[in-house]
């Protein structure tokens, strides 16, 4: 009889396979991240960027968003052109390093054109590896486990967030936005190395087509 309903084994991800593992700890750690500071962008902005207002802080948002929307389709087209994973493996990892340590440029602009700059580079970064991300992400997805592992994936990632947000803001509060924003940048850069275990499970070469 199979068995129904969900292991909770998958929610420690002591079910999955290691690439997919790896992928979701380093997602949970780097998307995490992002919400330490995420709820309280507006509030920095308003007080760290020279005119900064509701204005500024909805046109950062935007560019970001733009600029990531514009970008992924197309450099997700290249990297399904390029046959075998070592491409995308290189470019989810160099990529999210460096979207990693992005957020310290905040410590160091004070100009609203200066701010959507910044947005402009994680917009780019983040359209660089989310496409590649989900490629692999999707190519060693456990067969018949496919919506388990995504729900694993937004549920863990949504969990992180959630936790890192409330303490997000109590770091601010306490410990002002300079810390946090270090914060930030480090744990990205710690998710950004969950990724390199998965490098033996890349597949360097693409599969022959069977005849």
């Amino acid at each position: 009889m199979k068995e129904r309903g969900t292991n909770l084994k998958n929610y420690f991800l002591q079910d999955i396979n290691p690439v997919v593992r790896f992928l979701i700890l380093s997602d949970m750690i780097f998307v995490g991240a992002s919400g330490l500071l995420g709820p309280i962008f507006a509030l920095f902005i308003e007080n760290f960027i020279e005119g900064g207002n509701e204005a500024v802080a909805g046109l950062a948002v935007g560019i970001f968003l733009i600029t990531k929307s514009v970008f992924q389709i197309p450099i997700a087209h290249i990297i399904d052109k390029i046959r075998g994973e070592k491409d995308d493996f290189w470019v989810l990892v160099i990529f999210t390093a460096l979207a990693a340590v992005v957020p310290i440029l905040y410590l160091v602009i004070d100009t609203p054109i200066e701010l959507y700059f910044v947005q402009f580079i994680s917009g780019l970064f983040t359209a660089l590896t989310f496409p590649t991300y989900m490629a692999i992400f999707t190519r060693h997805i456990d067969k018949e486990k496919e919506g388990t592992e995504w729900g694993v994936y937004f549920t863990l990632t949504d969990l992180a967030s959630a936790a890192l947000a409330a303490l997000g803001g109590y770091i601010a509060s306490v410990n002002g936005f300079k810390p946090l924003i270090a914060a930030v940048a480090v744990m990205g850069f710690v998710g950004a190395m969950f990724l390199i275990p998965i490098k033996p499970y890349i597949k360097l070469k693409p599969e022959e087509p069977k005849k």
